[in-house]
C-alpha cells in the first residue's frame, strides 16, 4: 500500500518506527506524547491515542509510570521482523540486564549528584545520567522508578553527607546557627538543591528531617506547631538566599558570562540609575565595593537577624509562662 493510502494514524506509527530504527531515538528516550503527536501531525486526539496503542501492541514503546511512553529495548528472542532489521545489528542488541556495568541505586544517585552539582538540575535527565555510565536510560530504572525519585533520592543522599559537630553547640542560639550555617555550606556544594527543597510540598527525606531536628534540638519551652514555625523560617531563609547559587550556574550556562562579567556589562546602566538622585538608597553605595552586598553577606545578615527575633521571641514567652529562658 502506498504510503499516501495509509490511515493517518498508521503513517504516524511508520515515522515514528523509522525515527527509533535510525537511532534518532534510542532505547529509554521519551517518543512524541499524543499533544505532541496532534500538534506535530495535526491530528486528533483519539488518532495521537490509537498511534501509541499502536506502537506499544507492536512492542516499539512501553509505558513507564511517571516518566511517560520511551523506546522499548529490543527483545532478543523476538525474531528480526523486516521493519526491525536496523536494530537486529550487535552494537543495537540489548545486553543482559546491565548487570556488568556494575550499576546500583546508590551508583546512579551518586551519578545523578555528579551531574547537577555541574549542570544544574535542569539539564538532568534519566538519559544524561545513563549517559555517565554508558548504557541506555532503561538500564536506570531497574533500579529507580522515575527521574522524581531520583532526585529525592539525590537531594537526602546530599543530606547524608552533613558532618555534625562533635561535641554540639551547648546554647539554643549557637546550636540554630550552626545548624543554618551547616546547611548553607550543603547548598554550596550542591546548588540544585535549595531550589529543589519545598515548604508547601515536602519531600519524606529522613537526612534532611535530622538535620532539622538537630538544629533546634537545644529550643526548649515551646509547643510543637510553634517549634516548627521556627525551624521552617529559618529554613526557608537558608534555601531562600542559596537559590542564587543555581541561578547564578544557570545564568552562567546560558550568557556565557560569570557574575563579575554581568555586572560589569550592565555598570553603564546602573552608572545612570544611580546617579539621577532619584533613588536615594541606591545612589548611596557609590563609592563602596560592588561585591560589598553578595549571597554570603546577605546570608549572615539575615541569619543574625532573624536569630535575634527568635531570641527575643523565646524569651517573651518564657516570661509570660512565667519559666527561664
Amino acid at each position: 500500500m502506498e504510503q499516501s493510502a495509509l490511515p493517518p494514524y498508521r503513517r504516524i506509527v511508520d515515522e515514528i518506527r523509522r525515527r527509533i530504527d535510525a537511532g534518532e531515538l534510542a532505547p529509554g528516550d521519551r517518543v512524541p506524547s499524543t499533544r505532541r503527536i496532534t500538534q506535530e501531525w495535526r491530528v486528533a486526539m483519539a488518532t495521537a491515542t490509537k498511534v501509541l496503542t499502536t506502537l506499544r501492541q507492536e512492542g516499539l514503546v512501553r509505558a513507564v509510570p511517571g516518566v511517560g511512553t520511551v523506546v522499548a529495548e529490543p527483545r532478543p528472542d523476538a525474531g528480526t521482523p523486516s521493519h526491525r532489521t536496523a536494530r537486529s545489528e550487535p552494537a543495537r542488541e540489548r545486553r543482559p540486564r546491565e548487570t556488568d556495568s556494575g550499576l546500583s541505586r546508590e551508583r546512579v544517585v551518586r551519578a545523578g549528584i555528579k551531574v547537577a552539582d555541574a549542570e544544574g538540575l535542569r539539564a538532568l535527565s534519566m538519559r544524561r545520567v545513563a549517559a555517565e555510565f554508558g548504557v541506555s536510560s532503561m538500564a536506570l530504572y531497574r533500579h529507580v522508578a522515575s527521574k522524581d525519585e531520583l532526585v529525592m533520592l539525590m537531594a537526602d543522599a546530599a543530606f547524608s553527607d552533613v558532618r555534625l559537630p562533635d561535641p554540639a553547640p551547648d546554647g539554643r542560639r549557637d546550636r540554630m546557627e550552626a545548624g543554618a550555617r551547616l546547611q548553607w555550606e550543603l547548598y554550596q556544594r550542591h546548588p540544585w538543591l535549595a531550589q529543589y527543597l519545598s515548604i508547601t510540598r515536602p519531600q519524606p527525606m529522613p537526612r534532611a528531617m535530622a538535620l532539622i531536628e538537630w538544629t533546634m534540638a537545644r529550643v526548649e519551652g515551646m509547643d510543637p506547631v510553634t517549634l516548627i514555625h521556627m525551624a521552617i523560617t529559618l529554613l526557608n531563609h537558608v534555601r531562600a538566599t542559596a537559590a542564587g547559587f543555581e541561578d547564578d550556574l544557570e545564568a552562567e550556562q546560558e550568557t556565557g558570562m560569570d557574575q563579575n562579567q554581568w555586572m560589569a556589562s550592565m555598570e553603564p546602566a546602573f552608572e545612570g540609575i544611580l546617579t539621577s538622585g532619584s533613588y536615594p538608597m541606591y545612589g548611596g553605595m557609590a563609592g563602596h565595593d560592588e561585591d560589598v552586598v553578595n549571597l554570603q553577606s546577605l546570608f549572615d545578615f539575615g541569619l543574625a537577624r532573624l536569630l535575634d527575633g527568635m531570641e527575643a521571641f523565646i524569651e517573651r514567652r518564657a516570661a509570660e509562662s512565667g519559666g527561664v529562658s
